[in-house]
């Protein structure tokens, strides 16, 4: 597969993510299987992968400012 910024080529690994929640919540969610350009640099997320992300942000707890989660259930 080829990256849509720079046509580089997208290599399968797992990253550990930051997501901003709110003002001042943030959440790592650990070991995500992303597609990363060899050449860019870029990050890229297959849909399956950001819904099962976003399933996991609706379950964090509301009351804490940082919270790391790993990706898998």
């Amino acid at each position: 597969m080829k990256c849509h910024i720079c046509g580089g080529h997208l290599e399968s690994t797992l990253s550990d993510l930051p997501f901003n929640l709110a003002d001042r919540k943030v959440v790592i969610v650990r070991e995500v299987p992303v597609l990363r350009c060899k050449q860019c640099g870029i990050y890229l997320m297959e849909d399956h992968v950001m819904q099962h992300v976003e399933e996991t942000l609706a379950q964090v707890d509301a009351k804490a400012e940082i919270e790391v989660v790993p990706y898998a259930a």
